[in-house]
């Protein structure tokens, strides 16, 4: 475990121009988790580290990673792994902006984007590797001449969800294709059995950093609960957005198809709401979360693709449309607020349904969620233009959807067209 606090980067060991670079990025002192990960990383150690969301977690390890670098300048010196795409193009520009006038070159690796530009990235031998785990794994069965085997460090960055079943195979896979002597380095907001497995089969001799208890939010985050009516739930989640108006809001829900309804139904009631989810193409949603930094829509309509790890300058409210069953996800949707010691308010909607999953994670988090003001009655008033726009937003949907199966008739259409004509003139 590493000693007290230090309340300068300099004094954890840097070097100066990784402490002008800090200086440069207006990061005024380490925070708890860099103070304690970045003396011990400069020493060589293994870590698992654990801590809130929106803590510094990504500082933590690529501060001592780019200093080692300095030291000793080779490509494909480090491989860091993330299991969203969004969160990994984060981690590259923060490594970026921090070896910016050290020369570091780095390359992401991400799925719905152009293998063979990647591949191209990968040509001119960059330092840093960031990367989803199903595209490194691409890039090292199908990219010629690339290869990690003199990697120095690998980090998981949200380990717990690297760690989960989602990715065993693909985990196992690139563990095959990497040295064995190498630094090791896990971070989380939240830990788990899966993560001390792999502290065993893959760190030498770990330090366990606790800057944070196991489950926990922030002190500045206020957490209030809003018991929902089924049919009343749209208009509830148009009362929130109206008492609570302009913050800028994240809200989660369960499906796919869910992010683009509420997203058109919320436009036709004038919000400037946009969606992003898993089944949107690499480019839109990366336009959508441009959209929402800039703040030309101020509600992002998001499944959990966008709970983690995201580093989205103030966001002032987290709305669980639907409220997650598993604490984890939880801890990590409403770490979206409330970072880097600003306050935040995350709003739960519950039913007798999902009740007991709002007990469990009270339990969990050692915190009792207070009462949002409102009432069905003030609520109904609002039912009569939500619904109107909710069948809007179910029209627009299904004339979307309509278009581009036409457009994918056309197009097989034309090609069967073509092959004839083909066939013609070879006759």
């Amino acid at each position: 475990m590493a000693a007290t606090e230090a309340k300068t980067f300099k004094s954890l060991g840097l070097c100066q121009q990784l402490v002008e670079a800090c200086e440069n990025l207006k990061w005024k002192e380490p925070t708890p988790i860099q103070a304690k990960a970045i003396p011990l990383a400069l020493q060589g150690k293994d870590l698992v580290g654990l801590a809130q969301t929106g803590s510094g977690k990504t500082g933590a390890f690529a501060l001592p990673i780019l200093q080692a670098l300095l030291e000793n300048p080779k490509p494909f010196f480090a491989c860091v792994l993330s299991p969203t795409r969004e969160l990994a193009i984060q981690i590259a520009d923060e490594f970026k902006a921090l070896g910016s006038g050290t020369g570091v070159k780095c390359a992401s690796l991400i799925g719905g984007l152009n293998m063979i530009e990647q591949a191209i990235a990968l040509g001119k031998r960059p330092h840093i590797v960031v990367g989803t785990p199903g595209r490194i794994l691409d890039h090292l069965s199908e990219t010629k001449g690339f290869g990690l085997r003199s990697l120095k460090y690998l980090v998981l960055d949200e380990a717990d969800k690297l760690l989960s079943v989602d990715f065993e195979n693909t985990m196992d896979d690139i563990l095959k294709a990497i040295p064995r002597e190498r630094k090791t380095l896990l971070f989380s907001a939240t830990m788990t059995k899966k993560v001390k497995k792999l502290q065993r089969a893959c760190l030498k001799n770990p330090e366990l950093i606790e800057a944070s208890s196991k489950y926990s939010t922030v002190d500045t985050l206020t957490q209030q609960l809003c018991v929902v009516p089924p049919m009343l739930k749209d208009g509830y989640l148009v009362y929130v957005l109206i008492k609570r108006h302009g913050c800028k809001s994240m809200v989660f829900t369960r499906t796919c198809e869910s992010t683009q309804l509420l997203a058109w139904m919320l436009r036709n009631l004038g919000f400037k709401a946009i969606p992003i989810s898993g089944q949107m193409s690499q480019a839109k949603r990366l336009g959508s979360m441009n959209l929402f930094k800039s703040g030309e829509s101020d509600i992002l309509i998001c499944t959990d693709v966008a709970s983690r790890g995201l580093d989205i300058p103030s966001v002032d409210m987290v709305i669980n449309y639907d409220t997650p069953p598993n604490y984890k996800d939880y801890i990590h949707r409403v770490g979206r607020t409330a970072r880097a010691g600003k306050s935040g308010i995350a709003i739960s909607f519950c039913n007798q349904y999902t009740w007991q999953w709002i007990i469990e994670i009270e339990n969990l988090i050692g915190k009792k969620f207070s009462l949002f003001p409102c009432t069905n009655d003030e609520v109904s008033l609002l039912m009569e233009r939500v619904n109107e726009a909710r069948r809007l937003a179910v029209m627009k949907i299904k004339e979307q959807s309509y278009k581009k199966r036409n457009r994918g008739e056309e197009y097989v259409n034309s090609s069967k067209s073509r092959e004839v004509k083909k066939f013609k003139k070879r006759r």
